[in-house]
């Protein structure tokens, strides 16, 4: 395996992958079959891993081979894109951040921690993935991702080197339409037998929700479980029930939402963490992400 990547192999089996097989990279680039098979070794060794396999006469990618097509879809895509703005005929694209977002945190607080970031000059372009925080962080590694939004720290058990930035923390509380305004007076007594909206129990916020509880001997009549905390809220808003929410978004939950705060929960907090592979948040949209957490969670 070599520490030098030659070019003029990767450009070969891009277009062998690009083409669906080596004929056809072969007619387009006016090279023979066999120096193209003879290009596609030569990278294979160098990389250490098999590209592809054999079905027929399809050309199958393994994982690497995947990942080494993605790699070369920008590499050669940003070369294009050079010779384009040298050459005058098209402007710089805005330098990208790549953010996966951890399905539990709420879809508001995403949208306050990143709007920041789209307001920099020189423009930047921001690309949200949504998914569960063993896939994101692991995508931190293979360099797909520039961070990671969190409602926790990265676990101790990740594979992947990677450093928790807490953006800041904020207190919980039930918000609920007109029809529930009247429980705020026994709050949390008044919640027995009231129907409420949760996250499901793979959230973080579930499970410190649930020890509250539980301390405070209150039996919840949960009637909706939500992976989809922006989801969730459109039930409440439609009065199927009470939701939980950061305190911070107390003003957006009321514009958006028409349901306004019933009850604190004391001694619980919500966090925001960025997860990055950097010891310090070094893109200047990451940074934009950072310092507009100082306003939302003061």
């Amino acid at each position: 395996m070599s520490d030098v990547l030659n070019y003029h192999h990767l450009r070969y089996f891009w277009a062998v992958v690009r083409e669906g097989g080596i004929t056809r990279a072969s007619e387009r680039l006016h090279v023979s079959q066999p120096a193209i098979s003879a290009q596609l070794r030569e990278l294979e060794r160098s990389l250490g891993a098999r590209l592809h396999t054999r079905s027929g006469r399809s050309l199958v990618l393994t994982d690497v081979g995947r990942l080494t097509f993605q790699y070369a879809e920008q590499i050669f895509g940003i070369g294009k894109e050079l010779v384009e703005v040298v050459t005058g005929r098209s402007a710089p694209r805005p330098r990208a951040l790549s953010i996966g977002i951890v399905d539990a945190v709420p879809k508001l607080i995403v949208y306050r921690l990143v709007e920041p970031a789209l307001r920099l000059k020189p423009a930047v372009r921001v690309v949200c993935v949504e998914g569960k925080p063993d896939r994101l962080i692991a995508d931190l590694a293979t360099h797909q991702l520039d961070l990671v939004l969190s409602d926790a720290p990265a676990p101790a058990s990740a594979k992947v080197k990677a450093y928790s930035h807490l953006l800041g923390e904020s207190g919980v509380g039930f918000f609920g339409v007109a029809s529930f305004r009247g429980l705020k007076r026994r709050f949390p007594a008044s919640l027995s037998g009231v129907p409420l909206l949760m996250p499901t129990e793979a959230a973080t916020l579930r499970r410190s929700i649930d020890r509250w509880f539980e301390a405070r001997a209150v039996a919840p009549n949960i009637v909706g479980e939500f992976e989809d905390s922006a989801l969730m809220k459109v039930f409440g808003q439609k009065g199927l029930g009470l939701f939980p929410a950061p305190l911070a978004l107390a003003r957006d939950i009321k514009a958006q939402y028409g349901a306004d705060l019933v009850g604190r929960l004391d001694g619980l907090t919500e966090r925001a963490y960025a997860i990055t592979v950097e010891r310090r948040l070094k893109h200047p949209a990451a940074v934009a992400i950072s310092e507009g957490a100082l306003a939302l969670f003061r």
